[in-house]
């Protein structure tokens, strides 16, 4: 006996619908992260408070800065959250509003690179929660956060390499609202889930990225 259940039908169709979806999206971003960054490149964020632009050397974090390179190259940064910023300390990004896009990235981490530039005032470099975990989200340093952020050692995994100097707009990323402080620093698994619809509602004040581009031949 066969059961016509239009409903049933609609769910199974929208399953298959976003398992195709998901099907197409990973052979780019496959194919992305096999991508290069070149010796030497430029990028421009776009924020909520302004803009500001980077530099980044590939001898610095060639993981690193492969990863950097291939997702401002793919567009990840865009409509991003800053969603943890601590006053004269970081300023964190990197969770995409899209869940598949999350889940799809990290299933690629990086290879785990020794700390060549040091962690000063307006330096980026990848977050990260011990071995071979980085993934998308970068920080911003708001402050001279070496020799400490260079040295830390977490589950045998010691610093965070820089990937990026920040080159003009430091003011920028400074201003990011920073009044939820550590609020969010448990919650990063709830906005992979349910992205910015969640952050808007229950954070309103946050800011973003709105979109990042490589400046210059690429």
């Amino acid at each position: 006996m066969i059961v016509r259940n239009s409903k049933l039908n609609q769910v199974l169709i929208g399953i298959f619908l976003c398992g195709m979806l998901a099907a197409c999206k990973t052979p780019s971003r496959q194919a992305a992260t096999k991508i290069e960054a070149p010796a030497y490149f430029k990028a421009q964020f776009e924020t909520s408070k302004g803009v500001f632009e980077i530099e980044s050397r590939r001898e610095w974090s060639p993981a690193g800065v492969d990863r950097l390179y291939q997702l401002i190259k793919s567009g990840f940064y865009r409509d991003i959250a800053v969603f943890r910023v601590i006053p004269d300390y970081i300023a964190q990004f990197g969770i995409h509003n899209d869940s598949t896009i999350n889940g799809a990235w990290s299933q690629t981490k990086l290879e785990d690179e020794p700390v060549v530039v040091p962690n000063m005032k307006g330096t980026i470099s990848f977050a990260r929660g011990g071995p071979a975990s980085r993934g998308t989200s970068l920080f911003v340093n708001l402050n001279n956060n070496s020799p400490r952020l260079d040295t830390i050692s977490f589950m045998g995994v010691r610093g965070f390499p820089v990937v990026a100097q920040i080159t003009s707009g430091f003011d920028v990323a400074y201003s990011f609202y920073n009044g939820y402080g550590r609020a969010l620093d448990t919650k990063q698994d709830t906005i992979q889930l349910l992205g910015n619809e969640y952050l808007r509602r229950n954070y309103p004040e946050l800011d973003y990225i709105v979109k990042a581009r490589i400046m210059g031949k690429e």
